[in-house]
């Protein structure tokens, strides 16, 4: 027997060694790839990408992708049909659809998780998708991937993280009418629409398309610096509007009616001294938020400030606000109803408690979050306050605390306004100030407890979104461990204040609401309360007033259309269309309403006085019944009356009605009839106008509602219900918003009511709803232009006038409210005011405006 050499045995030992490294692939796949991804060999796979550039300020993506597996094949197959919160499952998942790809997508949404059907030995995947290109940004979308060449042109290609060896079964791009090439030739058809592939290779389909250019500019304005001159140029506009709308109130004081005169408006005045009146409190708040509004804008949003140095910002801010404002000692004189009182006619210990509460409040929680500010160490935060890392518990009450501070005090300081306002104009109701007068410490503290539970909210808003945002872009990912956790928490955080007080401003336009409102409450309180001459030449609101009235118009009926457009750059000039066609309408209503056809000798005759308008509704009573009497001659039921008895009585109305001008006898057909519904339900312009909001609130809660409901029902907007920071106190805000609109579209008809062409209550409301649509149709000409969808702001437009009429005719019957002792029901009144055929066109007017504004409804809840 031979010896075995040592180099023989060595020679052995290589052998084992080869051969254990030369395992089969199997072994090596079960160490390195859990995926399996040999095995998906046999799947078969289709995929769809479909455009939707039409109708909508940006472009939406859809992707959709099945992918059909054999149990047999894969072993990580029968996981799929696991519990969608089982490992296995998202193991399973994310092999299919994500392979090695880690990456957050943040461009991608899902309406629902994908769907998931075991038969016949297979199982089925189906996965949805949808983006949206509102940047240049390159992003994965389902299995695609899409990135922006140059200019308006983008390349699409599919590009998944697996299942990139084996051929796909059919792909299809539907590209919805855009510009579009096949880079590589390889599609088996094509038509003006789209392309299809059958059994191709992912590598070896890419579209290049093209965007409108529409769509391009859209994405231009909104990345560059011109976006945020468009918001600018609204705030200054406003502040402009604002500041002139006060200068002229301020001007009119020097008139007797008010038994002063003009203060000089000196820097004094302008930065808040002793003596003000609350049209320099309107003046202040115009300049000032005028100023905020650019700061927030043109530097920390443009600048690359830390969140240190951001909140410091604010929080300064806020406080001086609040100081600016000084809610203490403001509050209407009870002896005097033209005069206001100011910090020197307050007794001293009261404007000092009230100081102090104020004070006190604001400072402490300004305190409490310049801690975190000023030493953030203590909380265990990096000097900055950046997300470096992941904070810890005491880290998030830290942020927490700082961004509650800033977001009470921005909050105080529009209600601290708002208070100002309210009082100074009339507002408030003497009992609410005896107790800010008798208990300021208390009603300090309950403010400061009620803002700050809605801070709160805010922040539980914004966490509970931004958590849902976290599971979105990290679903199927191996991201969600604490660490990263623990940054994204820290950085949405950090970042709160800015995010809620940008969107708390955004509303603040309701303050300058109030404050015209409390302005003109103010002007015309002595008129009504005291009476005399003056209110004996009020047929509508004078020139101070009148741009209040028209200003309110275009801040609270405009603004909001203003915001359905989309686009900030159209806010300014909404806001000067709509002043300069209400100024339109002003002037056709000066010529064509009744009551200045009638002429002024008419006015002092026979509505001067009380006594002189009652025997003007004595009148209309009496026409009316002569009329139906008339009618009931004509179907043989008139008694012994003749027609020459009713005639000669009808004759003798419009000599009684002729009597009171001093020209020309007034227009055929005018009556007394007529001329008592143009003067409206009240004595003064004043209360017609409040009786008018009243009725318009109410009748634009359905209308509110169907409104939220069109923005909520899509599945985007429920995405952006659970996924938005503010999208739940943006739902409250809104409906709020939007009936302001209405109240204030009401408030001003009733003001305007007796300078508004028309004969009947309708008609009026189709003259300002005119006012309202001129700009309103200009941009819609913009939209159709651009390509973008107008059926919002048609539904807005169409339930304006639906609203006034309803105002408008209940403004008709409660004319003759005095007679509804006659008839059974207020249809029964409507009928004798309108008579029967105008009853019949008015009804059948208004019910089109209904179906109208249904049908469109629709055709916006089903899109």
């Amino acid at each position: 027997m031979t010896k075995m050499r040592w180099w023989q045995l060595l020679s052995l030992v290589v052998i084992a060694v080869m051969w254990w490294g030369c395992s089969p692939a199997e072994a090596r796949q079960d160490n390195h790839d859990i995926c399996l991804t040999d095995q998906l060999k046999a799947s078969d796979v289709d995929a769809t990408i479909r455009f939707d550039p039409h109708g909508k300020n940006y472009v939406k993506v859809y992707s959709g992708m099945t992918v059909t597996v054999p149990v047999n094949e894969w072993r990580l197959a029968r996981h799929l049909t696991f519990s969608e919160e089982s490992t296995e499952y998202r193991t399973a998942m994310r092999c299919l659809l994500r392979g090695q790809d880690n990456s957050r997508r943040l461009n991608e949404w899902r309406t629902h998780d994908p769907a998931v059907t075991s038969e016949n030995g297979t199982v089925t995947v189906r996965y949805d998708s949808f983006a949206w290109i509102k940047g240049y940004n390159t992003f994965q979308l389902g299995p695609w991937r899409i990135a922006r060449i140059e200019g308006q042109k983008w390349n699409v290609s599919l590009r998944p993280p697996t299942l990139q060896t084996i051929p796909w079964r059919h792909v299809e791009a539907k590209l919805g009418g855009l510009n579009f090439n096949d880079r590589y030739g390889k599609a088996s058809s094509s038509d003006g629409n789209g392309l299809e592939w059958n059994n191709q290779l992912p590598e070896r389909i890419m579209i290049e398309v093209e965007l409108p250019w529409q769509r391009s500019w859209t994405l231009t304005y909104d990345q560059s610096f011109w976006s945020s001159v468009g918001v600018a140029a609204w705030w200054v506009c406003g502040s402009i509007v604002i500041a002139l709308a006060a200068f002229r109130t301020q001007r009119s004081y020097a008139s007797p009616a008010f038994g002063t005169s003009a203060p000089r408006w000196r820097v004094g005045n302008i930065v808040g001294r002793r003596g003000e009146s609350p049209a320099q409190s309107v003046l202040h708040w115009a300049l000032l938020s005028g100023a905020v509004a650019l700061v927030l804008i043109l530097i920390i949003s443009q600048q690359p400030v830390t969140p240190r140095w951001r909140t410091l910002i604010c929080i300064a801010a806020g406080l001086a606000l609040i100081l600016a404002a000084r809610p203490w000692g403001h509050s209407p004189s009870p002896a005097v109803p033209n005069a206001w009182t100011d910090e020197s006619d307050v007794p001293g210990g009261r404007r000092r408690r009230q100081t102090h509460a104020v004070i006190g409040c604001a400072s402490t929680v300004a305190a409490a979050g310049l801690l975190v500010v000023l030493a953030p160490e203590l909380f265990g935060l990096s000097p900055t306050l950046d997300s470096v890392g992941p904070p810890t518990a005491f880290g998030k009450v830290g942020y927490a605390l700082m961004g509650l501070t800033t977001v009470w005090l921005w909050l105080a300081a529009m209600t601290a306004w708002a208070w100002r306002f309210a009082c100074e104009g009339g507002l408030v109701r003497t009992r609410w100030t005896a107790r800010w007068d008798h208990a300021p410490v208390r009603c300090a503290v309950a403010a400061s407890v009620l803002l700050g539970v809605i801070a709160g909210g805010l922040l539980a808003c914004l966490w509970w979104a931004n958590e849902n945002q976290w599971e979105r872009v990290t679903w199927l990912t191996d991201q969600k461990g604490p660490a990263a956790h623990g940054v994204y928490v820290s950085d949405y955080l950090a970042n709160f204040s800015y995010t809620i007080l940008t969107w708390i401003f955004s509303y603040s336009w309701v303050l300058t609401g109030i404050a015209l409102f409390a302005l003109l409450n103010f002007r015309t309180k002595p008129q009504r309360v005291q009476g005399g001459p003056k209110e004996v030449f009020s047929l509508g609101p004078e020139r101070p007033d009148l741009l209040l009235v028209v200003v309110v118009f275009a801040f609270t009926v405009g603004l909001r259309g203003a915001t359905i457009t989309g686009t900030n750059a159209q806010y300014s000039i909404w806001l000067w269309l709509n002043i300069g066609s209400l100024f339109m309408v002003l002037a056709a209503g000066r010529r064509w309403s009744v009551l200045s056809q009638m002429g002024l000798c008419f006015y002092l005759q026979r509505l001067g006085t009380s006594k002189r308008r009652r025997e003007l509704m004595e009148k209309a009573h009496e026409y009316r019944n002569l009329n139906h009497r008339l009618r009931l001659l004509e179907q043989g039921r008139a008694g012994d009356t003749t027609r020459e008895q009713l005639e000669d009585q009808l004759r003798q109305q419009r000599q009684w009605l002729a009597a009171g001008c001093d020209r020309e006898n007034p227009p055929a057909q005018l009556s007394v009839l007529d001329t008592a519904l143009a003067w409206g339900p009240e004595d003064h312009w004043w209360s017609n106008a409040l009786h008018a909001a009243r009725l318009a609130f109410c009748f634009g809660i359905p209308a509110s509602g169907a409104l939220m409901y069109v923005d909520m029902a899509s599945d985007w907007g429920l995405m952006q219900f659970s996924h938005e920071p503010t999208r739940i106190p943006s739902v409250v805000t809104s409906f709020i918003a939007y009936q302001v609109a209405w109240a204030g579209a009401g408030f001003v008809l009733g003001a305007l009511w007796r300078l508004l062409p028309g004969r009947r209550g309708p008609v009026r409301a189709w003259s300002l709803t005119f006012a309202y649509a001129v700009p309103a149709c200009l941009t819609a000409l913009i939209i159709q232009v651009i390509d973008a969808d107008f059926g919002l702001l048609l539904l807005y437009s169409v339930l304006m006038l639906t609203i006034l009429t309803l105002t408008s005719i209940w403004m008709d019957t409660a004319t003759f409210r005095q007679e509804r002792q006659y008839w059974p029901t207020r249809f029964a009144l409507l009928q004798s005011i309108y008579q029967l055929g105008g009853f019949s066109g008015q009804v059948t007017w208004l019910l089109a405006q209904v179906v109208a504004a249904v049908g469109i409804w629709r055709t916006l809840v089903k899109s």
